[in-house]
């Protein structure tokens, strides 16, 4: 696989993405505005090029796709720029600060022909994918409701809100697994560390056919937790990402809507391919460059979360007041 791909910002999230586009033999290019962790990726990895400056990375011509792993507030600006240079763009998460800004970016790369990912990375876990065939294949039966909670201790951010930070996962998950689009029911929260960034998060959300989805956020939590759980007419299934074997269970549980009598005939749990999904990521990326095709969460996804995010937004701003 030829290496033509540039990462741009090598923090904490940055480095993985260094590490499996290195493993998978496309990367050409670290960019970094830090010096000291220039050196230290361009010791472990030898083969990649070091670079301060986006604007050289974006007049390189060898360069054919860009990955942003920069502060949110820079996705927008830094994608823009590197869609106009011709390159293909993967920007992670949360894809820009506002649906505005991510439309355009939408439009773009449509008229450029272009390729546009947003990182959401759990669409690309094993689990999840096996999760999205239960649903479809109708084993669940309608479903119901989902809801997830994604908390722990720490990861406290500055510049984002654990809505910002921590939502657009399950956000994405649910749009996947349902593909639909939600209306955004309620969402209350609270800043306790500093005003106006949310370190809690209640949010609801509801989808064609009455489907309820509720998601719990917060980096103010004893327990590291990361379980999504979809109810359905027939089975139930639980995605646990902390369980280190069986990370998707099928509860073959329900209730009669005529009798009111609940069942319940065991649990199973499916095996699972054992990749790692930010591997799967950024293999989608690649070869979507090569063929030319729609990444599983391209920039439409993206543009889609962060509406719902805005929207969210909205919600806990009123409860403010």
């Amino acid at each position: 696989m030829e290496g033509n791909i540039a990462v741009i910002g090598c923090g904490y999230w940055g480095r993985n993405l260094v590490r499996n586009f290195a493993e998978l033999g496309a990367l050409h290019i670290i960019c970094d505005a830090d010096p000291d962790t220039l050196e230290e990726l361009a010791l472990r990895y030898p083969g990649a090029n070091a670079e301060r400056s986006y604007q050289q990375v974006l007049a390189n011509n060898e360069i054919e796709g860009v990955v942003i792993a920069s502060p949110a507030a820079l996705h927008y600006s830094m994608a823009k720029e590197a869609l106009l240079a011709g390159k293909d763009v993967f920007v992670e998460k949360p894809f820009t600060t506002n649906a505005r800004d991510a439309g355009e970016l939408v439009q773009l790369a449509h008229d450029d022909h272009r390729i546009l990912m947003s990182g959401h990375l759990l669409l690309y876990h094993p689990a999840v994918q096996m999760l999205k065939q239960y649903i479809q294949s109708g084993e669940l039966g309608d479903i119901y409701y989902l809801y997830s909670t994604r908390v722990n201790l720490g990861q406290i951010r500055r510049d984002e809100s654990a809505l910002w930070r921590l939502v657009p996962h399950d956000i994405a998950v649910f749009l996947y697994l349902l593909d639909s689009s939600p209306v955004p029911v309620s969402a209350h929260g609270s800043c306790y560390l500093q005003p106006h960034l949310e370190d809690v998060v209640f949010a609801t959300l509801e989808f064609p056919g009455g489907i309820l989805a509720h998601i719990h956020a917060s980096w103010l939590d004893p327990h590291k937790t990361r379980q999504l759980t979809v109810v359905g007419s027939e089975k139930m299934a639980i995605f646990d990402d902390m369980e280190p074997q069986f990370k998707l269970q099928i509860h073959d549980k329900g209730a009669a809507n005529d009798t009111l009598l609940t069942r319940s005939s065991g649990q199973s749990s499916p095996p699972l391919a054992h990749s790692e999904p930010l591997l799967l990521e950024c293999q989608q990326f690649v070869h979507c460059m090569e063929d030319r095709s729609k990444p599983l969460s391209d920039g439409k996804l993206g543009l889609e979360v962060v509406q719902t995010l805005e929207a969210l937004q909205h919600l806990l701003e009123a409860g403010r007041q």
